[in-house]
């Protein structure tokens, strides 16, 4: 048999089995993950490194890999599968749009789109004259709200040191860490990084100049950092003192993550009356299909973008966009707010009730949060916890961020918090720290 014929073979046996869906634990192909992560090294950029594990099914909280074993998904694609893996309502939504209407680009309106737009702008709180801009990616969505402060005709931006806000090259020059951005400057200019939480810094940074400030209410892969009390109602105060846009990135944080339908809504961050010009979304949006969008808060922002000066052929995609209203609806019809506030306080009170030397303080809001290390040895623990049925991220050498689904129960949180203390002791704690970050 040749290597093109053993490979049809191969694809027609996961094809098949994914029909199956009786097959519990999914089959690769003869030969298993090793074929699969073989094939995948000689077909794929390196730019995720080897993959921990070949996975093949997902249900609820847990994934499958290619042998069978069973994790339960504390990471939920970073932040992204906010109601699990296969939740039925969002599978049936998917399908019917679909079966009906797939993609027709923005030459043309769909009910989802416009429906979403809608909902978008009800659970943002934003006031009348608001409006959206779908995309398809966090990264994208921030380079939209980049091109909205150019276009105030200042060429300054602000944003916080140790902030992430993707990896395009706009996206990248609002990135602070010089790993990411030095192989590729130079980036766009203008953009000035402050201390995150220092209101002084700010208030410094911010000038006659300044076009806008772009910052996450919870740093994310800044090792899931919250904002101080009072910092982003001091950074709304100063950009409207200086007739600058204040932008929140809230691509991890939004959609429910943190236990409010955006991250600055909660009153430790920001409360009811905060009003952005602008917030990004993506991630946990659509569920784990891919989609972003930009929320212009009041018609000084939403006329930012005209006709002809910005586009994608994605953005608002009908079936994208049919997820993104099921996510919401499931949100809303199970109170999965509720259950992130529960839950969330749930782990972190285990987590934190652990008396372990390695052990440092959970940080977070609802369910994204981080168990900082006293060593740098996030990737053993990492490691560790995958080897004992436990999806997990090493965001920085001594943090490991959770973000599960939504719809963790408690009873999965306890199971987390009762092997942790296991995990703990199988680590070093003096290893050469790994490379930290978004990657898997």
């Amino acid at each position: 048999m040749s290597a093109q014929e053993g490979a049809v073979v191969q694809e027609d046996a996961v094809a098949a089995a994914v029909v199956d869906q009786d097959a519990g634990a999914l089959p690769v192909a003869e030969g298993g993950a090793e074929v699969w992560l073989e094939r995948y090294a000689n077909s794929l950029m390196g730019t995720y490194g080897r993959p921990q594990r070949m996975l093949v099914r997902g249900e609820g909280c847990y994934v499958w890999d290619a042998e069978g074993r069973r994790y339960l998904d504390l990471l939920g694609g970073i932040a992204t599968n906010a109601l699990g893996h296969a939740h039925p309502l969002l599978v049936a939504a998917v399908t019917a749009q679909l079966t009906t209407l797939g993609h027709v680009s923005n030459f043309f309106a769909t009910a989802p789109q416009v429906a979403l737009a809608e909902r978008l702008l009800q659970v943002a709180r934003a006031p009348q004259g608001s409006r959206v801009f779908f995309c398809n990616s966090g990264a994208e969505a921030n380079e939209a709200a980049f091109k909205m402060a150019r276009r105030t005709g200042r060429a300054k931006v602000v944003a916080a040191l140790d902030g992430f806000h993707g990896r395009t090259m706009g996206a990248l020059a609002l990135t602070s860490k010089p790993e990411y951005r030095l192989p590729f400057e130079p980036l766009p200019g203008g953009v000035e990084h402050v201390p995150f939480g220092d209101v002084a810094a700010l208030e410094a940074a911010v000038d006659a100049d300044t076009a806008a400030v772009v910052l996450e209410p919870v740093q994310g892969e800044g090792g899931v950092r919250p904002a101080p009390p009072g910092y982003l109602a001091a950074a709304r105060d100063i950009t409207r003192r200086a007739g600058a846009l204040l932008v929140l990135d809230e691509v991890q944080t939004g959609v429910g993550r943190c236990g409010a339908w955006l991250a600055h809504q909660l009153p430790d961050l920001g409360g009811a009356d905060l009003q952005p010009d602008v917030v990004t979304l993506a991630k946990g949006l659509g569920g784990g299909v891919p989609i972003g969008a930009v929320v212009a808060f009041g018609p000084a922002a939403a006329a930012l973008l005209g006709p002809g000066q910005h586009g994608t052929t994605f953005g608002g995609n009908p079936v994208a966009a049919a997820a993104a209203l099921a996510t919401l609806h499931a949100i809303e019809r199970d109170d999965l707010l509720g259950n992130v506030r529960r839950v969330g306080q749930r782990l972190r009170a285990g987590i934190e009730a652990i008396d372990h030397p390695l052990l440092g303080p959970v940080r977070g809001e609802g369910l994204l949060l981080a168990i900082a290390l006293t060593a740098p040895v996030a990737a053993q623990l990492v490691a560790a916890g995958l080897e004992a049925g436990f999806v997990t991220n090493a965001v920085r050498p001594d943090a490991v961020r959770l973000a599960p689904p939504l719809i963790l129960t408690a009873a999965q949180a306890d199971g987390f918090v009762a092997a942790l203390p296991a995990l703990l002791d199988a680590v070093d704690p003096t290893p050469t720290p790994a490379p930290d970050g978004d990657r898997p």
